[in-house]
């Protein structure tokens, strides 16, 4: 992980927060992945290690529930605000009010689109794009995937940066290999019940998904709930479907170790210290952080899996 390097490029400090106590909030989009709960705790670890007074608030997929904490943070006067935006449109008005309010704003993992960059003080994400690249790069170099190979994608939640960044990585890989093409796409919510759905219905719109090269999900619990449909039609996922997802969550290190799925590309969910950095930077006079400071994760695959697995499990 690039993280600490690139905060420690822009001048701020992992280390030097031991006399920082402050109040922040923070606007999660929910648990809809073992990933995003992973992400949740580590927050909570962070603050607790810090001697923040976190305010948590889960919106449950919502963005209507994210803005409506985002206002009571502002009623509340916390020191600063963290939002992991459930989609990336619509923020400008609220994010107008926490800039009236003098409270510094910064956005980690998903993207808003806003106007006015000055609307918030950065973003702390993984490269979306690259990380759709790196799947695509992956799968296509797979020697099922050298002669006709048809794709199915379960995408993540419509309007999600995660979502359109990784299908944008992953299409631009693959409009250079004109013998795939992705036949079947739907959005199955970044969860793996939908997954399970969504898979299951593509599945049977493709004759039982005979033909079917590989499955590229846009993250971890989508995958693991379509290897479960993959079963159920009769067919072995990892070997009859190649399996490729973005995450790194302990269950899909699980499933490559079992051979029913193949690779990953892991997204890092220790985005809070990062964050805390940034705010502790700009509350003492920093105010020329970059507007986005940004990481990608490895490729993962099944030779490393099982030892990923016991090491992640438990963590």
């Amino acid at each position: 992980m690039k993280i600490k390097s690139l905060v420690a490029g822009l001048g701020l400090c992992l280390v030097c927060h031991s006399s920082f106590a402050t109040t922040i909030g923070f606007a999660q989009v929910g648990s809809e992945s073992g990933w995003r709960t992973s992400f949740s705790e580590s927050v909570k670890a962070e603050a607790k290690k810090r001697g923040i007074d976190l305010k948590f608030s889960d919106a449950q997929q919502k963005q209507e529930n994210q803005i409506k904490a985002v206002r009571s943070f502002i009623a509340q006067g916390v020191d600063a605000i963290i939002i992991a935006p459930v989609v990336e449109t619509g923020w400008t008005p609220v994010l107008k009010e926490a800039k009236r309010a003098r409270i510094p704003v910064v956005i980690v993992d998903r993207n808003v689109q806003v106007q006015d960059e000055s609307l918030f003080v950065t973003r702390i994400a993984s490269d979306f794009v690259e990380e759709g690249r790196k799947a695509a790069n992956w799968l296509l170099s797979q020697p099922q995937a050298q002669q006709q190979c048809n794709i199915i994608e379960l995408q993540g939640t419509v309007g999600a940066t995660a979502a359109i960044d990784r299908a944008k990585g992953f299409n631009e890989v693959l409009a250079k290999h004109p013998q795939a093409k992705i036949v079947r796409s739907q959005t199955a919510e970044f969860t793996r019940a939908k997954g399970k759905e969504v898979m299951e219905s593509l599945l049977k719109a493709e004759q039982g998904g005979k033909g079917i090269c590989a499955l590229w999900a846009h993250n971890d619990e989508m995958a693991l709930g379509a290897i479960q449909a993959i079963k159920e039609a009769g067919l072995k996922p990892g070997k009859d479907l190649l399996v490729v997802s973005v995450d790194g969550v302990p269950d899909y290190f699980k499933a490559m170790a079992d051979g029913d799925a193949n690779a990953t590309v892991e997204l890092n969910p220790h985005l809070g210290g990062p964050a805390f950095d940034v705010i502790e930077a700009y509350l003492k006079g920093k105010k020329d952080t970059a507007k986005l400071i940004s990481t990608t994760g490895d490729l993962f695959l099944q030779d490393t899996a099982a030892a990923e697995y016991e090491k992640r499990r438990l963590n």
